[in-house]
């Protein structure tokens, strides 16, 4: 398993586009209860900039004049939030115990062997992320990968390359 959120470093990033800053003071503004809505400004947050830096952490913290720590509190509990930039593609293998038994370790060593990068890693060229996730609830399923939101059910081992190759061919032609 990947290591928890609280021991992945948070990234820094001093350049992040004004606009979004706006667009999520606005956001904020219209709210009547800004204190408690933490986990709807941080929903629209990684929304608008695809993760939470720190930088962002930060404004919302201030912005619902809330401490910094209960705004990384709960960005770290969550399994939703991320604090570094994500690829275009999250796979996500079920490591719950129906798709444990029927292989989904095989399946991620797979997928770890076939991206080059460890779970909780982003290829270089940013177009996908591999997460293990503890269980999605579909366990007749079993295994589950999950690109997105598109669940593949009983996947097996020669199925790896296929998967990954249909998302690599949707991005063929994009402009890079």
């Amino acid at each position: 398993m990947a290591k928890a959120l609280a021991q992945i470093p948070t990234v820094s990033v001093k350049d992040l586009p004004k606009e979004l800053f706006d667009q999520l003071d606005g956001y904020i503004q219209t709210l009547e209860d800004k204190k408690g809505s933490l986990i709807h400004v941080l929903h629209r947050a990684q929304h608008l900039f695809g993760y939470l830096p720190k930088e962002v952490m930060l404004f919302v913290a201030r912005r619902l004049d809330i401490p910094a720590a209960n705004v990384f509190g709960v960005v770290s509990f969550y399994s939703f939030f991320t604090t570094n930039p994500v690829g275009e593609h999250v796979v996500s293998v079920c490591m719950g115990t129906a798709c444990f038994v029927r292989g989904a370790d095989k399946i991620l060593h797979e997928f770890k062997a076939k991206l080059g990068i460890s779970t909780g890693e982003t290829t270089p060229d940013m177009l996908f992320t591999l997460k293990d996730v503890r269980c999605v609830g579909a366990c007749g399923l079993a295994p589950i990968v999950l690109v997105g939101d598109k669940v593949y059910g009983r996947v097996k081992l020669d199925e790896v390359d296929g998967i990954i190759n249909a998302y690599v061919v949707k991005n063929f032609g994009k402009e890079q």
